[in-house]
């Protein structure tokens, strides 16, 4: 839950960001339609290194939970 969170706000985030660029940069539309590009390229880049962390621990969790305990 708070990994869906924490993804939503770096979504929003780096979408106002990138609003607001657009809305106050000096470069010409081409310049800004590559910035904007490459933008995009890193936050999904961001995106998916995250999703395969979490998985990585979600499938090492599951993993322990499959494992079974000797009675003490």
């Amino acid at each position: 839950m708070k990994f869906v969170r924490f993804l939503e706000g770096f979504l929003l985030g780096s979408l106002a960001g990138a609003v607001a660029a657009i809305l106050f940069a000096p470069e010409s539309g081409e310049e800004l339609r590559l910035q904007f590009k490459h933008e995009i390229e890193r936050v999904r880049g961001e995106v998916q290194s995250a999703a395969v962390e979490r998985r990585a621990e979600l499938e090492e969790q599951l993993a322990a939970l499959r494992t079974p305990r000797r009675a003490e």
